[in-house]
């Protein structure tokens, strides 16, 4: 039976409470000195051209110079410094040498002055608007289910047998096996409530819980699997689902992209990588650098003065003009 997906609904008629202001935030994570930076400005210009009524916020560790941070304030983003966070030291082969670092990101749990936050990894670009999305029941973990089709899943056994939760129907899960694997998401885009209590238990069990190939994906897959609920890949169209699952995709209806493939990170792309000279790569590659290159989506400060954390209140009206709940339907048989 295919998993349920999580759509949202706009129903302004059902919006019946005094309005408040909304503590909504989106949020990225920056370290290093290298050219990441390039990535989280994309992203800044990226969400104020789909005109999100909603302020980024970067949590950079302390290794980001100044001269970023300057920068990432300059484009109207809200710089939070917060501390590294290592996990439990054993022998594991990460899928990539540098996610030991991505642990990191539980920091951003601790950000209790918003209610609720999407995180987005600093290589993905926003095409269409999402705010919609906040808007989701809360008390679950929303992202989009991950494929496991790729070489840098080779040591599972769902890579062995050619199953994927993309495409289930294709190959069934063994019943020798026992149950199936509990359904896994794709950790670059995400929606969260910050929560002391989950943030400090949350650093607790990472001291305990010993490290796989995909860090910390994989331990917040365990960690909220039983609040999990998947939605839409338009949400997070990570760039191998173009080659291993296109039945799957709408590229006309993707709302963000995640450039994760190898190759694919548009200030680095060169088109000699695998797939990488693929029509709809470029095309995504050229969507990504007229956001990144277009002047006129720089930061401009509020008329009268006032700084990058100044609030414009009329997106917040328009938004809650707009906002509704949420309803569930059931995906077609191929997600």
């Amino acid at each position: 039976m295919a998993p349920k997906l999580v759509q949202s609904a706009l129903k302004p008629a059902e919006f019946t409470k005094p309005a408040t202001l909304p503590t909504r935030a989106y949020v990225t994570f920056l370290a290093g000195n290298g050219d990441y930076i390039k990535g989280v400005v994309g992203l800044a210009k990226g969400l104020r051209k789909v005109k999100t009524a909603y302020p980024l916020v970067v949590a950079v560790l302390p290794d980001v110079p100044e001269e970023h941070r300057r920068i990432l304030e300059s484009q109207g983003c809200i710089v939070r410094e917060i501390e590294p966070v290592y996990p439990p030291e054993n022998q594991t082969q990460f899928a990539m040498a540098y996610y030991v670092i991505n642990y990191s990101k539980l920091r951003i749990w601790e950000f209790v002055e918003y209610s609720k936050m999407i995180y987005l990894d600093g290589d993905i670009q926003v095409f269409e608007n999402i705010d919609h999305i906040f808007d989701l029941p809360d008390g679950y973990f929303y992202a989009v289910m991950d494929c496991f089709c790729e070489k840098t899943w080779s040591h599972t056994p769902q890579y062995k047998i050619g199953y994927c939760q993309q495409c289930h129907e294709r190959v069934e899960w063994p019943a020798e096996m026992g149950r199936p694997p509990s359904l896994y998401f794709n950790a670059g885009m995400f929606v969260f409530e910050p929560s002391m209590s989950t943030y400090n238990d949350l650093l607790k069990t990472v001291k305990i819980t010993p490290p796989t190939s995909f860090a910390e994906q994989d331990f917040l897959n365990m960690y909220f699997k039983d609040t999990y609920k998947p939605i839409p890949l338009v949400y997070n169209l990570v760039l191998a689902m173009l080659w291993r699952h296109p039945e799957n995709v709408k590229l006309d209806k993707v709302k963000v992209v995640h450039y994760c493939a190898a190759g694919s990170k548009p200030w680095r792309y060169t088109g000699k990588e695998e797939n990488m000279q693929r029509e709809d790569i470029k095309m995504l590659v050229k969507k990504w650098w007229d956001i990144y290159s277009n002047e006129s989506l720089d930061y401009k400060k509020p008329v009268g003065g006032g700084d990058a954390e100044a609030v414009n209140l009329q997106p917040f009206i328009a938004a809650l003009s707009e906002a509704g709940a949420a309803q569930y339907i059931t995906a077609p048989s191929a997600a």
